[in-house]
């Protein structure tokens, strides 16, 4: 029997953990693998060959309940963009020497770049005796060919909850207040979009919300607000890390520097501070702003429990697939019906996710340009339902961890 490989990569969310539990629950109760190693630090460490056997990590029930409640990579992570061809040789070469026939690996676009570079590799160099199976994650839910991404109805509870919060805390004082709050998600505003799920606890949520999608027009945006102070005292905004003006430059690179990483994505948080000084100098009013950052993917002990059954689901569909002999192609999410809410497990082609992102549909943004509509709504719903039973010890909730 051969060996299963699988390795994390990218952003880390809430719930990737939850699909390394399904990719090892799998492999494992199969009977048709000899062991179970993780890549540290993703396709870095699959180059370095920095391996762990989770059979001597993951033992039993409660490790697998507690691996599923730990934030972060477990395994870590990396962000290297596989650029020559001699990198996909050494891979495959890498594989061989430790009689690995099965890859998994877990990540959101550019992990999902790689998965694609590789089988196709394998595919034109005739290797059959390896499968290469991608299993999506990204909070940014920009995936395509998958419904939904794993880790994204986590994070959108997360920001549901967060402004559902702030929104009482701002409404305190009878002065004159914004509140400007810079939500994750690049070049995609669906988590920007899951602040408006604040309204399910019968709350107002934010006044307004801008996405990324949209051109962002500064004069537009003051005058918003500048409305809503007209009727009442605090105005609590969302907006996109990655919303830019009409000549298509990122709101933030005022603040910003033209940095970018291994995959040539610009650095772009900052956009509510330069929001915080305009309102600041143009209205005259009090005025803070919030970048919730990291904190948006890392909130495991708020994680939805839908998000992290389909995750471990998702895990378990990828290892199932290779198994049986599947390369090139990346589990995914097919929904069903909305209400009741009713999905299945099925992959899709690699070539079908790889180097594409998939953007919120412009009529679920309202004319205005500052709300979503009810079909958003319709969509999110269902993703942050439900809540797990988080193991606590000494007052704060108990992580797994691989190594110290």
């Amino acid at each position: 029997m051969k060996k299963l490989l699988v390795a994390q990569s990218g952003g880390p969310t809430a719930a990737i953990n939850a699909t390394l539990a399904g990719v090892v629950q799998c492999a494992y109760s199969s009977g048709k693998v000899s062991e179970v190693l993780g890549a540290v630090n993703g396709i870095k460490g699959v180059l370095e060959e920095r391996f762990l056997n989770l059979g001597l990590h993951i033992k039993n029930v409660e490790d697998f309940q507690l691996l599923c409640q730990t934030p972060a990579a477990a395994l870590g992570s990396c962000r290297l963009k596989i650029k020559e061809r001699t990198q996909l040789e050494q891979i495959i070469t890498v594989l061989r020497r430790h009689d690995i026939g099965y890859f998994i690996y877990i990540g959101g676009n550019d992990s999902m770049d790689t998965v694609a570079q590789l089988s196709a590799y394998c595919e034109e160099e005739g290797i059959s005796d390896i499968c290469i199976m991608g299993a999506p994650k990204t909070i940014d839910n920009d995936l395509m060919g998958t419904d939904h991404c794993p880790g994204f109805g986590s994070a959108a509870k997360y920001i549901a909850s967060t402004f559902a919060e702030l929104e009482r805390d701002c409404h305190v004082y009878d002065v004159k207040a914004v509140t400007i709050v810079e939500v994750m998600g690049r070049n995609a505003g669906w988590l920007t979009a899951a602040s408006a799920l604040a309204r399910l606890g019968g709350g107002k949520g934010p006044d307004l919300i801008y996405l990324c999608e949209n051109s962002f027009d500064t004069d537009r945006f003051l005058s918003d607000v500048e409305q809503c102070l007209e009727s009442q005292d605090s105005v609590l905004v969302a907006i996109s890390e990655g919303i830019k003006g009409a000549d298509g430059r990122y709101v933030s690179e005022q603040v910003q520097t033209k940095a970018a990483d291994n995959f040539g994505h610009a650095y772009i948080a900052g956009s509510a501070k330069v929001l915080e000084s305009l309102v600041q100098e143009k209205l005259g009013c009090k005025v803070r702003s919030i970048e919730l950052n990291l904190m948006q993917r890392c909130a495991a002990h708020i994680a939805s429990a839908v998000d992290i059954e389909e995750s471990r689901m998702l895990g378990m569909k990828a290892c199932q697939c290779a198994l049986e002999g599947s390369s090139g192609r990346m589990a995914a999410v097919i929904r069903k019906t909305d209400v009741p809410y009713v999905v299945e497990f099925k992959t899709v082609p690699i070539s079908e996710v790889a180097n594409a992102e998939k953007k919120v549909p412009s009529d679920w943004i309202t004319d205005s340009g500052n709300d979503v509509t009810e079909e958003m709504i319709t969509y999110l719903r269902p993703l942050i339902q439900g809540e797990n039973k988080v193991e606590y010890e000494n007052g704060i909730p108990k992580h797994l961890s691989f190594y110290k």
